[in-house]
């Protein structure tokens, strides 16, 4: 039997000891927290047996994961399994300062024609039809473009001068660049056009599949009803674990890693090690010697993060918005939320926290740079009182029109990511989210690096999945098993997916893939064939 070491308790180190005590090995995870979930865990606003739950941002799971909705339905739970706290969300609520708000509507096309009727984005009523007619164009060549282009072309670009940003409407610049700020904490100007093109095409397909659920939530605090039944399960297959055990270095013998190196000065020996601590934490593990053995290790610090944390707001009244998720289109600290009790309908919320408790209203903030309405400073320049401030302020001009949904006397309590930490000069993140900038797909490893026994299990590892998310990071731990697997054997693979697109554009990528191997560009003839329809659609707007 192989003895495995796994440093680090998020979705990637947790999917890699699943999937190695699946198959027989033994695993111990070690985790710097006290709760196991990494970024995904949901954690007690109160030292209490019976208290409320708060969050570094809620969770939600759109139709292209296919890798963590796989893994929770192998976590039983009393009658089913994890998979079945899953509940599809029916809506999004657009809203804004400047416009009505809208409710993001769904169809199902069955036709090249139909695909590029849906391909307009919700906010199209706002652009001027020729933004429409040429983002409709950009997004027909990324969906024309064979994958071999969309690494080698797309990666270096931004999303920005993709999208020509610079010589559009002011509406088209503040919309696109909101709408890529608030899903990935992410610049369009730094962003890579491969990286958020993809998602954003992703997210859109996710919409219009008539066979899958768009998006889901869960339906109680993560910890409830995810990770907690997923460390017990792993713990009946034989997993130890290490809570509040922070690792501090691994000790290299020019080969293999031989252990390692405990915080309280402990030394650990396994066969295997799989380093699966976050990006921002990753290099401090990174010797010169492993990064001499291993070059793929030393391009880990290159990597860029940015902020996107999250803040609970419990309420006195239950505000339901609408079933779904909120988008505040004209927030200057990009934010987007969701209601949460209407979803949880089998968690008591009266028995936890101050009895007037009714409603969560759950909030993530992407941008924490630009200056606020209220306090009209950056978040990263606020105290934490200030940041809670200034978010609701945001909301309160959102969604108080001649129907005031959000008052003060209804605001009981918050709670705000405790990975924002006070500074003197305003806050600093302990918890930073990794980014997709310009070119960064060379810097990142694959989970099988050119150690004997040491594998990578983040989201900063090449994936499918691509974006930092829960899926990316299940499917790194996939990767590190796989990698685990091959050279010490057991029974099976863990499985890997591709992200799935339009089969009917499947055609025009064959017609790419050979042209590019000609070393050709993309067909021009594509584009013009497609202009004349992509016109006609943007008149109509």
């Amino acid at each position: 039997m192989t003895d495995v070491a796994v440093l680090g308790g998020g979705i990637g180190g947790l999917t890699a000891a699943h999937e190695l005590a699946d198959r027989g090995h033994d695993v111990t995870v070690f985790e710097a927290n006290d709760r196991f979930g990494g970024k995904a865990r949901s954690m007690p606003v109160a030292d209490e047996p019976a208290t409320l739950h708060g969050e570094h941002g809620f969770r939600f799971f759109p139709a292209f994961y296919r890798h963590v909705v796989e893994t929770m339905e192998r976590i039983p739970t009393d009658g089913g399994t994890v998979a079945d706290n899953l509940v599809e969300t029916e809506a999004t609520l657009i809203a804004s300062t400047t416009a009505p708000e809208r409710i993001a509507e769904t169809s199902a096309p069955d036709s090249l024609r139909g695909w590029l009727e849906a391909l307009r984005p919700a906010f199209a009523e706002d652009l001027p039809r020729e933004d429409v007619r040429f983002l409709l164009e950009r997004l027909l060549y990324l969906l024309t473009a064979c994958e071999q282009r969309r690494e080698a072309e797309l990666d270096d670009i931004s999303w920005w001068e993709f999208i020509d940003a610079e010589n559009r409407s002011e509406e088209f610049r503040d919309r696109l660049a909101y709408a890529t700020q608030a899903l990935v904490a992410l610049r369009p100007q730094v962003g890579s056009a491969r990286t958020v093109g993809t998602i954003y095409l992703q997210l859109l397909f996710g919409q219009l599949d008539p066979t899958e659920p768009t998006e889901r939530i869960l339906n109680a605090p993560t910890n409830e009803a995810w990770i907690d039944p997923w460390v017990h399960h792993l713990e009946t297959l034989g997993v130890a674990f290490q809570a509040n055990t922070p690792a501090r270095g691994l000790e290299f013998d020019g080969r293999r890693v031989t252990g390692v190196t405990l915080a309280d000065g402990e030394t650990v020996t396994a066969d295997e090690f799989v380093l699966a601590v976050p990006v921002e934490v990753a290099p401090a593990f990174v010797t010169p010697e492993l990064r001499r053995a291993a070059p793929e290790l030393g391009r880990i610090e290159r990597l860029e993060t940015a902020w996107m944390n999250g803040i609970q707001f419990y309420l006195s009244e239950d505000v339901e918005l609408t079933r779904g998720h909120q988008v505040y289109a004209d927030a200057p600290w990009a934010l987007t939320s969701i209601s949460q009790r209407q979803f949880w309908t089998d968690y008591d919320l009266e028995g936890r926290g101050p009895d007037e408790v009714e409603g969560v209203l759950s909030v993530i903030a992407s941008d924490w740079d630009t200056p606020g309405i209220h306090h009209e400073k950056p978040a990263r320049e606020c105290t934490r009182e200030e940041i809670a401030a200034e978010i609701w302020a945001q909301l309160k001009t959102h969604l108080n029109g001649a129907d005031r949904r959000l008052r003060d006397d209804m605001l009981v309590d918050w709670f705000l990511d405790p990975s924002i930490v006070e500074t003197e000069t305003g806050v600093e993140n302990r918890s930073p989210l990794l980014i997709n900038t310009v070119g960064s797909l060379r810097n990142r490893p694959p989970a099988d690096v050119a150690i004997r026994n040491l594998t990578l299990a983040s989201d900063y590892v090449r994936t499918n999945s691509d974006l930092a998310s829960m899926e990316s990071a299940n499917e790194a731990g996939r990767r590190a098993a796989n990698a685990v697997l091959d050279r010490r054997g057991g029974r099976g693979r863990a499985q890997i997916w591709d992200l799935r697109e339009p089969a009917v554009f499947e055609p025009l990528k064959r017609q790419d893939r050979l042209r590019y191997r000609l070393g050709l560009p993309h067909p021009a003839a594509v584009t013009q064939s497609l202009r004349g329809v992509t016109r006609r659609l943007g008149e109509r707007v």
